[in-house]
């Protein structure tokens, strides 16, 4: 149970930095950088629930025994 805190921690550590760095960069000006790092910061936490959603799609085919 405590790895799947850890899960939310994560995700919710990486959009903290992203918006940090989001601000830091509009406020320099780079509004095109600050975007460019907001969507990485999207795809890479989408790649991390999308790992999640295939370890759980694949532990309800074990448990169904649909192999």
């Amino acid at each position: 149970m405590s790895g799947d805190v850890a899960i939310i921690f994560q995700i919710a550590g990486i959009g903290i930095i992203i918006s940090i760095i989001h601000t830091v960069l509009k406020q320099a000006g780079k509004e095109d950088l600050a975007h460019l790092v907001t969507l990485v910061g999207f795809v890479l936490v989408l790649f991390m629930v999308v790992s999640y959603v295939n370890e759980l799609f694949q532990e309800i085919k074990r448990v169904f025994l649909f192999k």
